[in-house]
Protein backbone atom coordinates (compact mmCIF):
# COMPACT_ATOMS: atom_id res chain seq x y z
CA UNK A 1 0.00 0.00 0.00
CA UNK A 2 2.90 2.78 0.91
CA UNK A 3 3.88 1.92 -3.00
CA UNK A 4 0.72 2.64 -4.41
CA UNK A 5 0.31 5.81 -1.97
CA UNK A 6 3.57 6.85 -3.34
CA UNK A 7 2.65 6.27 -7.12
CA UNK A 8 -0.97 8.35 -6.64
CA UNK A 9 0.38 10.77 -4.49
CA UNK A 10 3.35 11.79 -7.33
CA UNK A 11 1.32 10.93 -10.48
CA UNK A 12 3.56 7.97 -11.15
CA UNK A 13 4.26 7.26 -14.74
CA UNK A 14 1.57 4.80 -16.63
CA UNK A 15 4.73 2.67 -16.74
CA UNK A 16 5.19 2.60 -13.02
CA UNK A 17 1.27 1.77 -12.36
CA UNK A 18 1.78 -1.88 -14.38
CA UNK A 19 4.95 -2.18 -12.25
CA UNK A 20 3.17 -1.73 -8.61
CA UNK A 21 2.24 -4.69 -6.46
CA UNK A 22 -1.48 -4.75 -5.85
CA UNK A 23 -1.58 -4.14 -2.68
CA UNK A 24 -3.14 -7.09 -0.09
CA UNK A 25 -5.83 -5.32 1.71
CA UNK A 26 -7.21 -1.56 1.71
CA UNK A 27 -9.19 0.75 3.90
CA UNK A 28 -12.94 0.72 2.91
CA UNK A 29 -16.56 2.04 3.98
CA UNK A 30 -18.40 -1.11 4.69
CA UNK A 31 -21.46 -2.45 5.86
CA UNK A 32 -21.87 -5.59 8.00
CA UNK A 33 -24.09 -8.45 7.48
CA UNK A 34 -24.65 -9.34 11.44
CA UNK A 35 -26.18 -5.48 11.72
CA UNK A 36 -29.09 -5.70 9.31
CA UNK A 37 -31.33 -5.66 11.96
CA UNK A 38 -29.22 -2.41 13.97
CA UNK A 39 -32.33 0.01 13.27
CA UNK A 40 -35.49 -1.77 13.57
CA UNK A 41 -38.42 -0.82 14.79
CA UNK A 42 -37.25 2.86 13.96
CA UNK A 43 -38.28 5.41 11.54
CA UNK A 44 -36.40 5.84 8.82
CA UNK A 45 -35.74 9.54 9.81
CA UNK A 46 -34.05 8.12 13.13
CA UNK A 47 -32.09 6.11 11.32
CA UNK A 48 -28.15 6.68 12.16
CA UNK A 49 -25.89 5.88 8.77
CA UNK A 50 -22.85 6.82 11.48
CA UNK A 51 -23.75 3.75 13.29
CA UNK A 52 -24.25 1.33 10.48
CA UNK A 53 -21.29 2.54 8.15
CA UNK A 54 -17.47 1.10 9.43
CA UNK A 55 -14.11 1.72 7.90
CA UNK A 56 -12.55 -1.51 7.96
CA UNK A 57 -9.38 -3.11 6.36
CA UNK A 58 -10.50 -5.59 3.62
CA UNK A 59 -9.04 -7.73 1.16
CA UNK A 60 -8.36 -6.46 -2.30
CA UNK A 61 -9.84 -8.45 -5.04
CA UNK A 62 -7.46 -10.53 -6.32
CA UNK A 63 -6.39 -10.20 -9.92
CA UNK A 64 -8.98 -8.86 -12.00
CA UNK A 65 -11.64 -11.37 -14.31
CA UNK A 66 -12.37 -11.26 -17.63
CA UNK A 67 -13.94 -7.20 -18.52
CA UNK A 68 -12.26 -6.32 -15.48
CA UNK A 69 -10.31 -3.41 -13.96
CA UNK A 70 -8.81 -2.64 -10.16
CA UNK A 71 -8.75 1.23 -10.17
CA UNK A 72 -6.96 3.39 -7.33
CA UNK A 73 -9.66 5.13 -5.94
CA UNK A 74 -8.57 9.05 -5.39
CA UNK A 75 -11.88 10.23 -4.11
CA UNK A 76 -15.50 9.05 -4.36
CA UNK A 77 -19.21 10.75 -3.03
CA UNK A 78 -22.07 10.08 -1.24
CA UNK A 79 -25.17 9.36 -3.04
CA UNK A 80 -28.80 8.90 -2.32
CA UNK A 81 -28.20 4.83 -2.45
CA UNK A 82 -25.19 5.00 -0.01
CA UNK A 83 -27.96 6.28 2.31
CA UNK A 84 -30.20 3.42 1.70
CA UNK A 85 -27.86 1.03 1.86
CA UNK A 86 -26.42 2.09 5.17
CA UNK A 87 -30.11 2.32 6.61
CA UNK A 88 -30.73 -0.62 5.18
CA UNK A 89 -33.86 0.31 3.36
CA UNK A 90 -35.95 -0.75 1.45
CA UNK A 91 -34.17 -3.99 1.34
CA UNK A 92 -30.58 -4.93 2.83
CA UNK A 93 -28.47 -4.41 0.08
CA UNK A 94 -26.91 -8.35 1.28
CA UNK A 95 -29.81 -9.82 -0.18
CA UNK A 96 -28.56 -8.63 -3.78
CA UNK A 97 -25.03 -9.61 -2.75
CA UNK A 98 -26.32 -13.23 -2.19
CA UNK A 99 -28.64 -13.63 -5.52
CA UNK A 100 -25.21 -11.51 -7.44
CA UNK A 101 -23.24 -14.06 -6.49
CA UNK A 102 -25.54 -17.47 -7.07
CA UNK A 103 -24.83 -16.01 -11.36
CA UNK A 104 -21.11 -17.28 -11.60
CA UNK A 105 -17.96 -18.42 -9.99
CA UNK A 106 -16.85 -14.59 -10.72
CA UNK A 107 -19.50 -13.28 -9.50
CA UNK A 108 -19.11 -15.63 -6.03
CA UNK A 109 -16.87 -13.16 -4.65
CA UNK A 110 -19.47 -10.19 -4.06
CA UNK A 111 -21.05 -12.93 -1.89
CA UNK A 112 -19.71 -11.52 1.49
CA UNK A 113 -20.45 -10.88 5.33
CA UNK A 114 -19.48 -7.42 4.66
CA UNK A 115 -20.35 -4.98 1.64
CA UNK A 116 -17.59 -2.24 0.08
CA UNK A 117 -20.32 0.36 -1.03
CA UNK A 118 -20.21 3.51 -3.42
CA UNK A 119 -21.21 4.46 -6.57
CA UNK A 120 -18.75 6.73 -7.59
CA UNK A 121 -15.04 7.06 -8.06
CA UNK A 122 -12.13 8.86 -10.07
CA UNK A 123 -8.82 7.06 -9.52
CA UNK A 124 -5.93 5.82 -11.40
CA UNK A 125 -6.63 2.26 -13.55
CA UNK A 126 -4.12 0.03 -11.56
CA UNK A 127 -4.89 -3.74 -13.27
CA UNK A 128 -6.43 -4.96 -16.29
CA UNK A 129 -8.24 -8.13 -16.51
CA UNK A 130 -8.62 -10.39 -19.65
CA UNK A 131 -10.11 -8.85 -22.51
CA UNK A 132 -9.66 -5.33 -21.45
CA UNK A 133 -8.02 -3.13 -24.20
CA UNK A 134 -9.38 0.48 -24.14
CA UNK A 135 -7.58 0.75 -20.53
CA UNK A 136 -4.32 0.87 -19.47
CA UNK A 137 -2.36 0.85 -15.61
CA UNK A 138 -2.07 4.42 -15.11
CA UNK A 139 -5.19 5.63 -16.80
CA UNK A 140 -6.73 8.92 -15.22
CA UNK A 141 -10.42 7.70 -15.27
CA UNK A 142 -13.95 8.13 -13.86
CA UNK A 143 -16.60 5.22 -13.33
CA UNK A 144 -20.33 5.21 -14.07
CA UNK A 145 -22.29 2.73 -12.00
CA UNK A 146 -24.22 0.49 -14.12
CA UNK A 147 -22.74 -3.02 -14.10
CA UNK A 148 -24.06 -5.33 -16.86
CA UNK A 149 -23.89 -9.23 -18.36
CA UNK A 150 -25.11 -8.44 -21.83
CA UNK A 151 -25.71 -12.24 -22.06
CA UNK A 152 -29.26 -11.50 -22.68
CA UNK A 153 -30.69 -10.26 -25.95
CA UNK A 154 -32.83 -8.00 -23.88
CA UNK A 155 -30.04 -5.42 -22.86
CA UNK A 156 -28.47 -5.11 -26.83
CA UNK A 157 -30.50 -2.15 -27.46
CA UNK A 158 -30.59 -0.57 -24.30
CA UNK A 159 -28.44 -1.70 -21.58
CA UNK A 160 -30.24 -0.49 -18.75
CA UNK A 161 -33.08 -3.33 -19.92
CA UNK A 162 -31.02 -5.67 -19.48
CA UNK A 163 -31.91 -8.56 -17.03
CA UNK A 164 -29.13 -8.88 -15.13
CA UNK A 165 -28.29 -5.02 -14.69
CA UNK A 166 -26.98 -3.80 -11.07
CA UNK A 167 -25.94 -1.07 -9.44
CA UNK A 168 -22.21 -1.06 -8.72
CA UNK A 169 -21.64 -0.18 -5.10
CA UNK A 170 -25.21 -0.96 -4.49
CA UNK A 171 -26.12 -4.37 -5.70
CA UNK A 172 -22.59 -5.48 -6.27
CA UNK A 173 -19.32 -5.27 -3.74
CA UNK A 174 -15.97 -3.29 -4.48
CA UNK A 175 -18.00 -0.27 -4.39
CA UNK A 176 -16.16 3.06 -4.52
CA UNK A 177 -15.97 3.88 -0.93
CA UNK A 178 -12.50 2.55 -0.54
CA UNK A 179 -8.87 2.79 -1.42
CA UNK A 180 -8.75 0.10 -4.24
CA UNK A 181 -12.25 -0.83 -6.60
CA UNK A 182 -13.56 -3.56 -8.72
CA UNK A 183 -15.12 -2.47 -11.70
CA UNK A 184 -15.83 -3.42 -15.30
CA UNK A 185 -14.02 -2.05 -17.98
CA UNK A 186 -17.26 -0.53 -19.61
CA UNK A 187 -18.06 1.63 -16.57
CA UNK A 188 -15.00 3.73 -17.60
CA UNK A 189 -14.52 7.26 -18.83
CA UNK A 190 -12.04 9.77 -18.78
CA UNK A 191 -11.92 11.68 -16.02
CA UNK A 192 -12.08 15.79 -16.84
CA UNK A 193 -8.44 17.17 -16.73
CA UNK A 194 -9.58 20.42 -15.29
CA UNK A 195 -11.18 18.98 -12.52
CA UNK A 196 -9.51 17.68 -9.26
CA UNK A 197 -10.23 14.23 -8.06
CA UNK A 198 -13.09 15.12 -6.13
CA UNK A 199 -14.67 17.61 -7.98
CA UNK A 200 -14.19 14.65 -11.01
CA UNK A 201 -16.13 12.06 -8.51
CA UNK A 202 -19.23 14.32 -7.62
CA UNK A 203 -20.92 13.61 -11.14
CA UNK A 204 -20.72 9.81 -12.00
CA UNK A 205 -24.07 8.72 -11.14
CA UNK A 206 -26.20 11.88 -10.47
CA UNK A 207 -25.17 13.55 -13.99
CA UNK A 208 -25.57 10.32 -15.80
CA UNK A 209 -29.45 9.77 -14.45
CA UNK A 210 -30.45 13.52 -15.49
CA UNK A 211 -28.69 12.95 -18.51
CA UNK A 212 -31.00 10.09 -19.29
CA UNK A 213 -34.40 11.69 -17.78
CA UNK A 214 -34.33 14.73 -19.22
CA UNK A 215 -32.29 14.51 -22.49
CA UNK A 216 -31.67 10.56 -23.77
CA UNK A 217 -34.88 9.55 -26.10
CA UNK A 218 -35.30 7.41 -23.32
CA UNK A 219 -36.27 9.84 -20.76
CA UNK A 220 -38.13 13.11 -21.94
CA UNK A 221 -36.23 13.90 -25.18
CA UNK A 222 -35.48 18.11 -23.82
CA UNK A 223 -35.83 21.03 -26.35
CA UNK A 224 -35.09 23.92 -26.83
CA UNK A 225 -37.89 26.10 -24.76
CA UNK A 226 -39.83 23.63 -22.74
CA UNK A 227 -40.67 24.59 -18.88
CA UNK A 228 -38.96 22.12 -16.78
CA UNK A 229 -39.91 21.26 -13.32
CA UNK A 230 -37.59 20.36 -11.43
CA UNK A 231 -37.54 19.01 -7.69
CA UNK A 232 -34.70 19.44 -5.16
CA UNK A 233 -33.19 21.86 -7.81
CA UNK A 234 -30.40 22.42 -5.64
CA UNK A 235 -29.52 18.98 -4.53
CA UNK A 236 -27.38 16.21 -6.01
CA UNK A 237 -29.54 14.99 -8.93
CA UNK A 238 -31.28 18.39 -9.39
CA UNK A 239 -28.10 20.51 -9.36
CA UNK A 240 -27.04 18.89 -12.42
CA UNK A 241 -30.61 18.42 -14.25
CA UNK A 242 -30.63 22.71 -13.88
CA UNK A 243 -27.54 22.88 -15.91
CA UNK A 244 -28.88 20.17 -18.32
CA UNK A 245 -31.99 21.94 -18.83
CA UNK A 246 -30.27 25.51 -19.03
CA UNK A 247 -27.47 24.25 -21.53
CA UNK A 248 -30.19 22.85 -23.65
CA UNK A 249 -32.23 26.14 -24.47
CA UNK A 250 -34.75 25.16 -21.92
CA UNK A 251 -35.99 26.86 -18.89
CA UNK A 252 -35.77 24.98 -15.14
CA UNK A 253 -38.47 26.14 -12.52
CA UNK A 254 -36.68 24.97 -9.59
CA UNK A 255 -38.53 23.92 -6.51
CA UNK A 256 -36.36 24.08 -3.28
CA UNK A 257 -36.47 23.80 0.74
CA UNK A 258 -35.09 27.42 1.96
CA UNK A 259 -33.39 30.78 0.78
CA UNK A 260 -29.73 29.35 0.70
CA UNK A 261 -30.82 27.06 -2.46
CA UNK A 262 -32.61 29.54 -4.18
CA UNK A 263 -30.08 31.38 -3.78
CA UNK A 264 -27.71 28.78 -5.64
CA UNK A 265 -30.28 28.11 -8.29
CA UNK A 266 -30.21 31.89 -9.63
CA UNK A 267 -26.28 31.58 -9.46
CA UNK A 268 -26.49 28.73 -11.98
CA UNK A 269 -28.12 31.14 -14.40
CA UNK A 270 -32.59 29.97 -13.47
CA UNK A 271 -34.73 32.96 -12.97
CA UNK A 272 -37.87 30.80 -12.17
CA UNK A 273 -37.74 29.88 -8.54
CA UNK A 274 -40.05 28.24 -5.59
CA UNK A 275 -39.24 28.35 -1.87
CA UNK A 276 -41.64 25.69 -0.98
CA UNK A 277 -40.40 25.97 2.87
CA UNK A 278 -41.62 29.43 2.29
CA UNK A 279 -44.48 29.96 0.20
CA UNK A 280 -46.03 26.61 2.46
CA UNK A 281 -46.99 23.79 0.02
CA UNK A 282 -48.95 21.20 2.14
CA UNK A 283 -50.25 18.81 -0.51
CA UNK A 284 -51.09 16.20 1.89
CA UNK A 285 -53.67 16.72 4.78
CA UNK A 286 -53.56 15.64 8.44
CA UNK A 287 -55.88 12.59 7.76
CA UNK A 288 -53.57 11.27 4.74
CA UNK A 289 -55.03 12.45 1.68
CA UNK A 290 -54.22 14.95 -0.93
CA UNK A 291 -55.26 18.12 -1.07
CA UNK A 292 -56.14 19.46 -4.19
CA UNK A 293 -56.19 23.26 -3.76
CA UNK A 294 -52.66 23.04 -2.99
CA UNK A 295 -51.45 21.63 -6.39
CA UNK A 296 -54.18 24.34 -8.05
CA UNK A 297 -52.08 26.84 -5.69
CA UNK A 298 -48.88 25.38 -7.02
CA UNK A 299 -49.82 25.20 -10.34
CA UNK A 300 -50.69 29.17 -10.17
CA UNK A 301 -46.95 29.64 -9.21
CA UNK A 302 -45.55 27.76 -11.64
CA UNK A 303 -47.81 30.08 -14.59
CA UNK A 304 -46.89 33.17 -12.43
CA UNK A 305 -43.19 32.60 -13.58
CA UNK A 306 -43.60 30.73 -17.09
CA UNK A 307 -45.62 33.73 -18.48
CA UNK A 308 -48.87 31.36 -18.07
CA UNK A 309 -47.46 28.20 -19.00
CA UNK A 310 -47.21 24.74 -17.69
CA UNK A 311 -44.75 22.49 -17.77
CA UNK A 312 -43.53 20.41 -20.31
CA UNK A 313 -41.46 18.31 -18.23
CA UNK A 314 -41.49 17.43 -15.08
CA UNK A 315 -38.15 16.11 -12.96
CA UNK A 316 -39.21 13.53 -10.62
CA UNK A 317 -37.42 11.64 -7.60
CA UNK A 318 -38.92 12.81 -4.17
CA UNK A 319 -42.17 10.25 -4.45
CA UNK A 320 -44.88 10.23 -2.44
CA UNK A 321 -44.77 13.39 -1.20
CA UNK A 322 -44.73 15.38 -4.10
CA UNK A 323 -46.35 13.17 -7.39
CA UNK A 324 -49.96 13.81 -6.96
CA UNK A 325 -48.98 17.40 -7.49
CA UNK A 326 -46.15 16.82 -10.37
CA UNK A 327 -49.42 14.70 -12.41
CA UNK A 328 -51.40 17.85 -11.84
CA UNK A 329 -49.23 20.73 -12.81
CA UNK A 330 -47.58 18.61 -16.04
CA UNK A 331 -48.88 20.62 -19.13
CA UNK A 332 -51.47 18.39 -21.72
CA UNK A 333 -49.34 16.25 -23.47
CA UNK A 334 -46.56 16.43 -21.05
CA UNK A 335 -44.32 14.22 -19.38
CA UNK A 336 -43.69 13.21 -15.57
CA UNK A 337 -40.49 11.41 -16.15
CA UNK A 338 -39.37 9.45 -12.45
CA UNK A 339 -36.46 8.06 -10.75
CA UNK A 340 -36.74 7.63 -7.45
CA UNK A 341 -38.83 8.13 -4.22
CA UNK A 342 -36.78 9.37 -1.60
CA UNK A 343 -40.36 10.13 0.22
CA UNK A 344 -41.61 7.14 0.26
CA UNK A 345 -42.18 4.19 -2.89
CA UNK A 346 -46.31 4.47 -2.88
CA UNK A 347 -47.31 7.16 -5.26
CA UNK A 348 -50.89 7.99 -5.60
CA UNK A 349 -52.00 10.71 -8.51
CA UNK A 350 -55.62 11.42 -9.66
CA UNK A 351 -55.24 9.69 -12.81
CA UNK A 352 -58.08 12.04 -14.98
CA UNK A 353 -55.46 14.42 -15.06
CA UNK A 354 -52.80 12.18 -16.60
CA UNK A 355 -55.72 10.29 -19.08
CA UNK A 356 -57.79 12.54 -20.38
CA UNK A 357 -54.70 15.98 -20.50
CA UNK A 358 -52.76 12.40 -22.63
CA UNK A 359 -49.62 12.66 -19.93
CA UNK A 360 -47.25 10.33 -20.38
CA UNK A 361 -44.94 8.58 -16.64
CA UNK A 362 -41.76 7.48 -17.76
CA UNK A 363 -39.62 5.23 -15.28
CA UNK A 364 -35.92 6.18 -15.38
CA UNK A 365 -33.28 4.48 -13.91
CA UNK A 366 -29.34 5.67 -13.95
CA UNK A 367 -28.27 5.59 -17.67
CA UNK A 368 -26.80 3.30 -20.60
CA UNK A 369 -23.08 3.26 -21.22
CA UNK A 370 -23.28 5.91 -24.07
CA UNK A 371 -25.94 8.17 -22.34
CA UNK A 372 -23.18 7.83 -19.03
CA UNK A 373 -20.68 9.19 -21.80
CA UNK A 374 -22.41 11.40 -23.39
CA UNK A 375 -22.90 13.07 -20.01
CA UNK A 376 -19.76 12.78 -18.72
CA UNK A 377 -18.20 14.45 -21.99
CA UNK A 378 -20.14 17.75 -21.27
CA UNK A 379 -18.23 17.87 -17.52
CA UNK A 380 -14.59 17.30 -19.61
CA UNK A 381 -15.75 19.84 -22.47
CA UNK A 382 -16.79 22.14 -19.07
CA UNK A 383 -20.36 22.70 -20.29
CA UNK A 384 -21.49 20.90 -17.25
CA UNK A 385 -19.87 21.78 -13.76
CA UNK A 386 -20.14 19.78 -10.58
CA UNK A 387 -21.74 20.98 -7.58
CA UNK A 388 -19.43 19.65 -4.96
CA UNK A 389 -20.06 21.61 -1.67
CA UNK A 390 -18.57 19.52 0.85
CA UNK A 391 -15.88 16.80 1.24
CA UNK A 392 -15.27 14.43 3.98
CA UNK A 393 -11.91 12.01 4.52
CA UNK A 394 -12.77 8.31 3.87
CA UNK A 395 -12.99 8.00 7.99
CA UNK A 396 -15.56 10.31 7.78
CA UNK A 397 -17.98 8.84 5.39
CA UNK A 398 -20.63 7.52 8.24
CA UNK A 399 -20.35 11.41 8.94
CA UNK A 400 -21.31 12.59 5.13
CA UNK A 401 -23.72 9.67 4.97
CA UNK A 402 -25.42 11.03 8.06
CA UNK A 403 -25.54 14.63 6.21
CA UNK A 404 -26.68 14.00 3.11
CA UNK A 405 -29.53 11.12 4.82
CA UNK A 406 -30.33 14.65 6.63
CA UNK A 407 -30.36 17.10 3.96
CA UNK A 408 -27.78 18.87 5.71
CA UNK A 409 -26.18 19.63 2.53
CA UNK A 410 -25.77 20.88 -1.33
CA UNK A 411 -25.42 19.49 -4.76
CA UNK A 412 -22.74 16.72 -3.89
CA UNK A 413 -20.94 15.70 -0.95
CA UNK A 414 -17.24 13.98 -1.67
CA UNK A 415 -14.86 11.76 -0.05
CA UNK A 416 -11.50 10.99 -0.50
CA UNK A 417 -9.94 7.82 -0.41
CA UNK A 418 -6.50 7.82 -1.04
CA UNK A 419 -6.04 11.40 -1.67
CA UNK A 420 -4.16 13.07 0.71
CA UNK A 421 -6.00 16.63 0.44
CA UNK A 422 -7.99 18.11 -1.78
CA UNK A 423 -7.05 20.04 -5.13
CA UNK A 424 -4.93 17.63 -6.45
CA UNK A 425 -5.47 15.83 -10.11
CA UNK A 426 -5.97 18.61 -11.96
CA UNK A 427 -3.87 18.51 -15.47
CA UNK A 428 -5.71 21.34 -17.40
CA UNK A 429 -5.24 24.29 -15.77
CA UNK A 430 -5.78 27.00 -18.16
CA UNK A 431 -9.86 25.37 -18.87
CA UNK A 432 -10.07 25.61 -15.15
CA UNK A 433 -9.32 29.11 -14.77
CA UNK A 434 -11.82 30.06 -17.63
CA UNK A 435 -14.65 28.24 -15.42
CA UNK A 436 -13.55 28.54 -11.82
CA UNK A 437 -16.56 30.81 -10.73
CA UNK A 438 -18.57 27.58 -11.90
CA UNK A 439 -17.14 25.15 -10.77
CA UNK A 440 -16.39 26.37 -6.93
CA UNK A 441 -20.02 28.01 -6.41
CA UNK A 442 -21.43 25.14 -4.36
CA UNK A 443 -18.13 25.03 -2.18
CA UNK A 444 -18.20 29.16 -1.43
CA UNK A 445 -22.19 28.81 -0.90
CA UNK A 446 -20.99 27.03 2.17
CA UNK A 447 -20.92 23.40 2.88
CA UNK A 448 -24.22 22.88 5.01
CA UNK A 449 -27.49 24.52 5.20
CA UNK A 450 -28.08 23.10 8.76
Amino acid sequence: MNELLDAVTQAADPDDFAALPVPESCRALTLRKDETELFAGLDSRDKDPRKSLHLAEVPVPDQPGPGEVLVAVMASSVNYNTVWSAIFEPVPTFAFLERYGRTSPLARRHDLPYHVIGSDLAGYVLRTGPGVRAWRPGDRVVAHCLSVELESADGHDDTMLDPEQRIWGYETNFGGLAEVALVKANQLMPKAGHLTWEEAAASGLVNSTAYRQLVSRNGADLKQGDNVLVWGAAGGLGSYATQLVLAGGAQPICVVSDQAKADLCRAMGADAVIDRGAEGYRFWNADGTQNPREWRRFGSRIRELTGGEDPDIVLEHPGRDTFGASVYVTRRGGTVVTCASTTGYTHEYDNRYLWMSLKRIIGSHFANYREAWEANRLICKARIHPTLSGVYPLADGGQAAYDVHRNRHQGKVGVLCLAPQEGLGVSEPELRAQHISAITRFRNAGESTA
